[in-house]
């Protein structure tokens, strides 16, 4: 009677209805999956072996329902053989499969035969299960030759996998670790009931058979494709943790218990047992190496993004990256906000299918696409991943920011399993951080770039007005005088040498205005910064401010961008100009140069106030300013600017009476 057996009743016929939901959602995940389908069928076996257990234990014909309960359990090596091969895939029909399992499907079904025998348990067909038994030799018969017959599977597995690549051999390792953990835990209670006459291990059985045989659907059937060997490898960790775990416990509340009060023993107790676990997890963690290269690669993504301040060349070396990492030739990292995602001459639109696909699932292999059900946008991401040679893919969105990354197949052509996809994740979200980094240094730099156009704007149109006075006055004249021909060649030369001045001052201020990407090269400095000297001395001279120059450095050829380095000039000299001119005293700046190893060191220095020394640290980080107006990118952007140009900036300690002194110093070879 089920009152009469509440332990047995629930875990049996939880485990009956437990199989049959597990079966029911592995065909339901895709039905169209031959390994799905091989479950289904599994499922209600295992279902059927149970409801035969539950029976056996609360029926008054126990003895029959035991001998069903054994003889189905004797067809589960049967099954397994069957799921084993729907895992390799072969192209051969259901009746040749069903012919070619003769050889199994014989020495099983003797197997079973012997359970309806008295020569298996002797006694009535009235014999409760429950109670105990007397075992025939064909008791042991039968468990001896449900483990050759294990052990021959276990072995054809074996040699099945080492010809299998990809997730055929993972899923044929999960298959042989939980089929023969399952098949283990059964021979081993059954052989433990016989031996010490327990009837209680009989009750072990379902929640054995449930828990190896539902861990084994779910990695096999799963989206999520796992490493067998890493699932021992973290099993066998975890057990270890939790009995060196609670064998200092127990020794410890021993200990505790002969000087201490129960309640603060088990306090003490519980205390040293947390940090114990905690030690203890971290180096085992380290013994066992679950993910060896997990560590380094991500150290290296974070080395890529403190050295790199470039779009292109975050993109680059993060392709690097990914390809160590995941052991191939090919990866692709795609970038964008709204619009489109661009990279590596890939683009895809903001509203395709692949990009709303991800945005729902957030990451994909073709092994996921496989297991889980068809749908026209899951198929067009089947075919990008196709087209395009990916083994996974992973989406990171950040608040302005989009980054696609994917990495080609395995060389081994091992499918990416779900703690590589995690990893994969991570350095997703660090590309995603660097590039988003990077497209902000560029916008900022832009602002700042159009910033220093507009502080320009008011001097060059005064630096403008006077060549064109002058030349007004002559075209006014020049009616009067135009016999005269000293005053002709006076005219003549005073409209070239302006025009040509009014044009050398719009071509910087356009060069300047334009957006461009900075390109390192061999040039001459000391050109550049007159010329940057140029745009600054109207500005200079309205403010009552004289610039100094010592250019020294001979040879003064550096490997950097112009354009790159008078931005920063330009920038500093502004600075300095604002620092000066609300100060009280002596009012300069002076700008010398000087080699030095391996470059040439610019050296620009004013009388003003000086840099407070706890603003030092941080000059050069974003949004750190002493002025009443602006923002503080600006040395940020030049520290960045600089930096992609290997070349450096810093600035020397506040010494008394004396302003602020910035060193850049530009390489001389690339």
């Amino acid at each position: 009677m089920p009152g009469s057996h509440p332990i047995t009743l629930y875990p049996a016929l939880l485990a009956t209805i437990t199989a049959v939901v597990v079966g029911f959602a592995a065909i339901w995940s895709n039905p169209h999956r031959p390994i799905n389908r091989g479950f289904f069928s599994a499922s209600l076996h295992v279902a059927l072996w149970l409801g035969c257990l539950y029976l056996a234990v609360t029926s008054a014909d126990g003895l029959f329902w035991l001998r069903m309960t054994s003889a189905v359990g004797a067809l589960v090596v049967l099954q397994l053989w069957m799921v084993k091969e729907t895992v390799i895939g072969g192209s051969e029909s259901f009746g040749a499969m069903v012919w070619r399992s003769r050889w199994w499907s014989l020495p099983t079904v003797l197997i079973a035969c012997i359970c309806f025998t008295d020569w298996f348990i002797p006694g009535s067909t009235t014999h409760s299960a429950a109670e105990k038994q007397v075992y025939g030799l064909g008791y042991y018969v039968f468990i001896i030759g449900l483990v050759v017959l294990y052990g021959l599977l276990c072995r054809e597995t074996v040699l099945q996998m080492r010809v299998q690549k990809g997730v055929a051999r993972l899923e044929l390792q999960v298959l042989m670790l939980g089929g023969t953990a399952t098949a283990s835990g059964v021979v081993v209670l059954m052989a433990m009931r016989a031996l010490l006459a327990l009837p209680v291990l009989i009750r072990l059985q379902p929640l054995v058979i449930l828990a190896f045989y539902t861990a084994t659907v779910i990695a096999i059937t799963t989206h999520r494709i796992f490493d067998a060997r890493q699932i021992m490898k973290v099993g066998l960790q975890k057990v270890t943790l939790i009995a060196l775990v609670a064998a200092m416990a127990f020794l410890a509340d021993l200990l505790f218990q002969f000087f201490l009060p129960e309640p603060f023993a088990f306090i003490a107790t519980t205390a040293l047992a947390l940090w114990f676990a905690s030690l203890l997890n971290g180096w085992l963690n380290r013994v066992f190496q679950f993910y060896p290269q997990d560590t380094a690669v991500r150290q290296a993504a974070y080395a890529v993004a403190r050295r790199e301040v470039r779009v292109e060349n975050l993109e680059q070396a993060f392709l690097t990256v990914l390809k160590g990492w995941g052991q191939t030739d090919h990866g692709l990292v795609l970038s964008g906000g709204v619009g489109s995602l661009r990279g590596a001459g890939v683009e895809l639109p903001e509203d395709c299918s692949v990009l709303k696909t991800l945005r729902q699932i957030r990451w994909a292999t073709p092994e996921r696409l496989a297991r889980e059900k068809t749908t026209p946008e899951r198929a067009e991401l089947g075919r990008f991943l196709t087209e395009h040679g990916l083994g996974v893919v992973v989406i990171g969105e950040g608040p302005t920011l989009t980054v696609l990354v994917g990495v080609g197949v395995a060389a081994s052509r091992q499918p990416f399993t779900y703690p590589q996809v995690t990893q994969l994740t991570e350095l997703a979200s660090i590309i995603e951080n660097a590039l988003e980094r990077a497209h902000f240094s560029v916008k900022a730099q832009r602002a700042e770039q159009l910033a220093t156009v507009g502080l320009l704007g008011a001097s060059l149109a005064h630096e403008i007005r006077n060549p064109l006075v002058s030349i007004k006055a002559f075209v006014q004249l020049l009616p009067q005088h135009y016999q005269d021909p000293a005053f002709r060649e006076k005219f003549f030369r005073l409209i070239g040498d302006e025009v040509m001045r009014i044009d050398r001052l719009t071509e910087q201020l356009l060069d300047l205005a334009s957006p461009r990407v900075y390109s390192a090269q061999l040039i001459e400095l000391h050109p550049v910064l007159r010329s940057s000297l140029e745009l600054v001395a109207a500005k200079a001279v309205d403010k009552r401010i004289p610039f100094l120059t010592d250019f020294q450095a001979t040879p003064d050829v550096v490997y950097t961008d112009a354009s790159a380095a008078k931005q920063v000039l330009l920038n500093l000299c502004f600075n300095a100009i604002q620092a000066v001119e609300t100060h009280p005293g002596e009012r300069w700046v002076r700008i010398s140069t000087r080699n030095v190893a391996n470059g040439v060191e610019v050296l620009l220095e004013d009388s003003g106030p000086g840099i407070a020394p706890e603003i030092r640290p941080r000059l050069f980080q974003p949004f750190q300013s002493t002025k009443s107006s602006g923002f503080g990118l600006g040395l940020a952007i030049c520290s960045d600017i600089l930096a992609g140009l290997d070349a450096t900036i810093m600035v020397d300690p506040a010494l008394p009476g004396r302003g602020a002194t910035f060193r850049i110093v530009f390489p001389c070879q690339a």
